[in-house]
């Protein structure tokens, strides 16, 4: 047991405070994005700078504390907190640092994509994210990153070019083409496996007023608008963003209220390129089927990508459920609106996001992320206000996932969009990159003292073997 002396004089040596068990904002501190996780940290650090970061790390491996590392805590397993150790909060390294004439952009670790988007925006600039601003941008950037702009300018670790990280030893690196290349290429897609990431530095691209939103259809028209979009967007042009998904309309303006509460499919677009041609460009996609509602139109970027901040606010009750698809076929589209059509609650959908165009760019061993040959990501998403629907959504997301999903996959899923699923599907999200990140893991954390994640074991002389007979049972598996 640790003496109240030690965490005195470990709170002494914080510019930020340390939260306890009995303190009045304990409950608060420790709640994440998923209202589903509830666990109970020994001591919880905000930590208000990089040397906050190293006084955390060391008095964990010196007091033996698991640690969990928050940034935006929108993680759907609940990984930025843990039972029993220490959470290391980055919320407070919070800032944003843009260089227009570069086009470049230094983040803090804690900083949120609404951030990002609010600093950059001012220059007429931003890169690739996610689609909520309230979603950390340490978590989304590790674990690969798709959002809005993924099939025009790639996945966001495609436009990562510098990090700063606390390591396992409580040493401070700076990660680039040049400097640690092998951690550079680990954090790529790796997770929060090698390190606490200080600050990112990313590229920017114009973008400013996008041509953006949703279009709907009713859900009898379902099977010929998903065969339409599954042959459209793997040949529409890279300027061309638009996830798929099936939904139930919110009751809420704008949404005309004929739809409120209508189960319904549709297309979220967003189009960054030239504003003029815009109308051009989707006067074809207007002609496809009946479109009940119609929402496309100029928009500023970061409303776009703040859209759903309202509906989907910290704390709601959440399961999810995902793969990487390379086709999709007409059995899975089938599958699709079956489940699809027995939503359980007015939250919960189905997405469809494209990882093509640009993000195709790359290859599969250029960084962490080794599933450049995918086509798209299908994610299975129940959310609730009401905790006494948990089992409703989790038993629908789990059903949808395990008929109309991962028997057509490819068998490795999103980091980002995982629960806690066990080492397989860690092991067949990463596939041929495993055993490389393995051996980077084995050089900057050779304890996994950093294992309140989608967890890479660090390589040892036994895990040649283990690796070979998960690898059998993975292509076993999958030629079912």
């Amino acid at each position: 047991m640790v003496e109240q002396s030690v965490y005195d004089e470990f709170s002494n040596n914080l510019r930020g405070r340390l939260v306890r068990p009995g303190d009045k904002e304990y409950d608060e501190s420790r709640s994440v994005y998923n209202g589903m996780i509830d666990r109970k940290p020994k001591c919880i650090a905000y930590c208000h700078n990089v040397a906050d970061v190293i006084t955390a790390v060391r008095f964990a491996r010196k007091e033996n504390f698991r640690p969990a590392i928050r940034g935006g805590g929108h993680n759907a397993a609940g990984l930025g907190v843990c039972d029993d150790g220490l959470v290391i909060d980055l919320s407070t390294i919070n800032f944003t640092h843009v260089e227009p004439q570069e086009k470049t952009v230094r983040v803090g670790g804690g900083a949120t994509w609404g951030d990002v988007d609010h600093a950059t925006h001012a220059f007429g600039l931003a890169t690739p994210s996610g689609i909520v601003s309230t979603t950390g941008v340490g978590g989304l950037t590790l674990g690969g990153g798709l959002g809005h702009l993924t099939r025009t300018y790639g996945l966001t670790i495609d436009n990562l070019l510098e990090a700063d990280l606390v390591l396992a030893d409580g040493s401070f690196v700076t990660a680039n083409k040049d400097q640690n290349p092998d951690l550079f290429w680990a954090i790529r897609g790796g997770g929060g496996n090698f390190g606490v990431v200080t600050s990112f530095k990313f590229r920017l691209h114009e973008v400013s007023t996008v041509y953006a939103g949703p279009t709907f259809w009713e859900m009898d028209e379902a099977e010929e608008i998903m065969h339409w979009y599954r042959e459209f967007i793997l040949d529409a042009p890279n300027e061309i963003n638009g996830f798929f998904a099936i939904q139930i309309i919110p009751p809420v303006p704008p949404f005309p209220e004929h739809l409120h509460n209508k189960t319904m499919c549709g297309v979220l677009w967003c189009y960054p390129g030239s504003l003029d041609k815009a109308e051009e460009v989707f006067e074809p996609i207007r002609k496809v089927g009946n479109i009940a509602l119609d929402m496309v139109g100029p928009l500023p970027y970061p409303a776009l990508q703040s859209m759903f901040d309202e509906l989907y606010p910290a704390g709601l009750y959440s399961y999810w459920k995902a793969d990487y698809l390379t086709q999709w076929s007409d059995e899975a589209i089938k599958k699709n609106i079956e489940y699809g059509s027995r939503i359980p609650t007015p939250l919960s959908g189905m997405h469809l996001y494209p990882v093509n165009g640009a993000a195709h760019e790359v290859g599969n061993d250029e960084t962490a992320w080794s599933y450049r040959d995918a086509n798209w990501v299908e994610n299975i998403v129940g959310f609730d206000p009401d905790p006494a629907n948990n089992k409703k959504i989790t038993t629908w997301a789990r059903e949808y996932w395990e008929e109309a999903v991962h028997p057509f996959t490819t068998g490795g899923a999103y980091v980002n969009f995982m629960m806690d699923e066990g080492e397989d599907r860690v092991r067949a999200t990463y596939r041929d990159n495993y055993e490389r990140l393995a051996k980077i893991k084995a050089k900057y954390d050779p304890d996994n003292f950093f294992s309140v994640n989608q967890n890479i074991k660090p390589f040892t002389n036994g895990s040649r073997e283990k690796i070979n007979q998960k690898e059998s049972k993975l292509r076993t598996t999958n030629n079912r």
